[in-house]
């Protein structure tokens, strides 16, 4: 046997000698040999003529004495290229598959063939092989069972993508053959990705033998059974990434290519899983059907395994699809697996454990820098959990950016890139905020400050101490970090929640609750599950403003609303129990909040409305940047003592001298503050200091 195109040539110029008797023979009695319109109109003496001829004439083993091409590949002759059986062992394929094949692919690698097919289909037009041309060639025809059958939709040509039938309302002896190109162009040495898959939601991931596989955990184990032969399996994730990932790399490692395929990436129109029951159209059924179709010649052509995720919301037809048996598929989602998608298949079903990641050799690593960064890195990176991929697609970015800036790289750029890997997708029923604050914008007393610090210390340890040294109790408890802010309106709840994300780095998610609560039953606790899903998957700080709106007390049942708002309360309940993320719960009434989600906080810190110095300082502190009087500091002292007033209404008193200020062109004085406080004092509706009612 020989390889590369040089053998399939040599190859197919023995079939054209085969073709070249085939039209020999047919021609020898043709009373329309010469016409030069033959094959465009069929006279009656040609009808007369196919009508009379005998049942073995137009075959290989009718009156012409040429040897039967279907013999020689039965019993050893006729040798076929290299990579002939390298396919016929990745799909399956007979040596009567293999002829078929070459005779169907001689037009796309050498174009004599095509009028030769044309004067032997009758039809100058039909340049292609027929399904009754192709068995003529090998010496049988579309009388034959066996060979009938290798054109069924389940039969490895078509099965595996390697043959596609054209003109499907014509019988099916007169329906043309039609090699994919991607085939051909592997048969060819080619190996490009199938252009099909170019664009759509795929990727390859090539073999990386000279990597270090991963030593232990499922991955590594998960590997080496999809090594040893064909597995089928889903991931169940609990964050996206986590284990998929790893997967990929520890396939890699041994020596298998991976095919990530993303649906959700893919142009697919409509949705659903069977066409006309869920909605999905006949155009993206057929088009998954070709995806499909696609991904598992491509995996077989390379010996590679499919990664294939996140699942949607209905997978059934695209499991169903995929999930061959003798190609290593490793599917993984959000969802449980239900065996409903396909039964026959055998698909292990596995929760994905969290692996642990050593973050900061990852980081190091993708950020080429072994030596003193300038920065604390693990303090930097404590408050992400991100996988090894997206470690080093983030440690990628934080590189690019430092130089786009011009600068050395900081923290700041390392958690930039970090929250970008995992930007949550809460835009619908939460409001994002870019932290712009620090503790030194808070004024607290200690016991409160040194309750924030706590928070975000827990925050960036939850792994270390809930993980590695099991402090978390069982009972499918998450590793979440909760906390409630109680205290009057404008006392800096909500400021604090900011302070406490930008000292992690992350984002905070404003939980916006006109839009989560739904008077439908059932849709709020809906809408709530996106939300805790979504936070749980990425890294960000969830508020729930006037917590007490959804956490509040459950109540007796008088009434079939009281059952479902307690119906409500549990599910908070049991879902803040399983928490991964990090939330903070404000309300203006601590009692209001029921003493249940009160025992699963971890802190509850409690803002006391400011004393005197106190509102001194939040004065000066939101004046910092303006320009101020030389005398504005009585004045300040004198406003403090006269109006009590919590922080976010200074702050709204502050911003109003400020407008005065620039009103009149001068720097804030005290006369704007005073102006400023008592503003503030009237939309309170409270009585201002030194005036007194008029008699009635």
């Amino acid at each position: 046997m020989s390889s590369g195109p040089d053998a399939l040539l040599a190859r197919l110029d023995a079939l054209r000698d085969r073709v070249a008797g085939l039209v020999e023979r047919r021609s020898g009695d043709d009373p329309t040999a010469g016409d030069p319109l033959r094959g465009l109109y069929l006279t009656a003496e040609s009808a007369l003529r196919i009508a009379h001829q005998g049942q073995g004439e137009g075959r290989g083993e009718g009156p012409g004495g040429v040897p039967s091409a279907l013999e020689e590949s039965v019993e050893g002759g006729g040798h076929l290229p290299d990579s002939f059986h390298e396919l016929a062992l990745r799909f399956s394929l007979t040596s009567l598959d293999q002829h078929i094949l070459l005779a169907a692919l001689a037009p796309d690698v050498d174009r004599r063939f095509e009028p030769l097919y044309g004067y032997l289909n009758d039809d100058v037009g039909r340049r292609r092989a027929t399904m009754a041309l192709a068995l003529d060639l090998l010496g049988t025809g579309p009388h034959d069972p066996v060979a009938r059958g290798r054109f069924h939709p389940l039969a490895p040509l078509r099965a595996g993508g390697l043959v596609q039938l054209d003109d499907e309302d014509r019988p099916l002896p007169g329906q043309a053959l039609r090699v994919p190109e991607r085939v051909v162009a592997w048969l060819l040495g080619d190996d490009a990705v199938d252009p099909e898959l170019v664009g759509g939601g795929v990727e390859l991931l090539p073999s990386d033998e000279g990597a270090v596989p991963v030593a232990d955990g499922v991955a590594a184990r998960l590997a080496a059974v999809a090594a040893a032969g064909p597995l089928l399996l889903h991931l169940r994730e609990r964050r996206e990434g986590t284990a998929a990932e790893p997967v990929a790399d520890a396939l890699r490692a041994a020596g298998l290519p991976v095919l990530l395929y993303r649906p959700a990436l893919a142009d697919v129109p409509g949705g659903g899983d069977v066409p006309g029951r869920t909605g999905e159209s006949e155009q993206a059924a057929a088009l998954r059907t070709r995806t499909c179709t696609a991904l598992l010649r491509e995996a077989r052509l390379r010996g590679a395994a499919l990664l294939v995720g996140p699942l949607s919301a209905e997978p059934g037809a695209l499991v169903r699809q995929l999930a061959t048996g003798d190609v290593p598929v490793v599917f993984f989602g959000g969802d449980a697996y239900d065996p409903g998608w396909a039964p026959d298949a055998g698909i292990l079903a596995l929760d994905a454990p969290q692996e642990q990641t050593d973050a900061p050799r990852a980081w190091r690593a993708g950020l080429g820098q072994d030596d003193d960064l300038g920065f604390d890195l693990p303090e930097a990176i404590a408050p992400y959990r991100l996988g090894e991929a997206q470690i080093r697609r983030a440690a990628r970015a934080a590189v690019g950016l430092a130089a786009f800036e011009g600068t050395g790289l900081t923290a700041a750029h390392v958690q930039l890139s970090a929250r970008q890997q995992s930007a949550p997708l809460l835009d619908r029923h939460a409001r994002r905020i870019r932290p712009a604050v620090g503790f030194g914008d808070l004024v607290l007393p200690d016991e409160p400050l040194g309750l924030l610090r706590e928070l975000a210390l827990r925050a960036r340890h939850r792994d270390q101490v809930l993980g590695e040294w099991r402090l978390r109790t069982g009972g499918g408890r998450g590793r979440g970090v909760i906390a409630l802010f109680a205290g009057d309106s404008g006392t800096g709840k909500t400021l604090s929640a900011e302070v406490v994300a930008g000292e992690l780095g992350l984002d905070l998610y404003v939980v916006d609750l006109s839009a989560v609560v739904d008077k439908y039953i059932g849709e709020t606790e809906k809408n709530l599950e996106r939300i805790f899903a979504e936070a749980d998957r990425t890294d960000s700080v969830l508020l729930f403003d006037e917590a007490d709106a959804v956490f509040g007390k459950r109540s007796e049942v008088k009434s079939s609303h009281d059952r479902y708002a307690n119906l409500e309360s549990a599910y908070l309940l049991q879902r803040l129990e399983a928490f991964d993320g990090i939330a903070v719960l404000t309300t203006n009434l601590r009692a209001n909040i029921d003493d249940a989600f009160t025992r699963r906080l971890d802190l509850v810190v409690d803002f006391p409305f400011p004393d005197v110095e106190q509102r001194v300082a939040l004065w000066h502190t939101c004046l910092a940047g303006t320009p101020r009087a030389a005398d504005i500091g009585d004045e300040i002292t004198r406003c403090a003592k006269d109006f009590e007033l919590a922080g976010g209404a200074i702050r709204s008193a502050a911003v109003t001298a400020g407008y005065l200020a620039a009103g009149h062109g001068g720097p804030v004085s005290g006369a704007d503050v005073r102006a400023g406080a008592r503003r503030e004092y009237r939309k309170m509706g409270r009585l201002e200091p030194g005036v007194s009612l008029p008699w009635r």
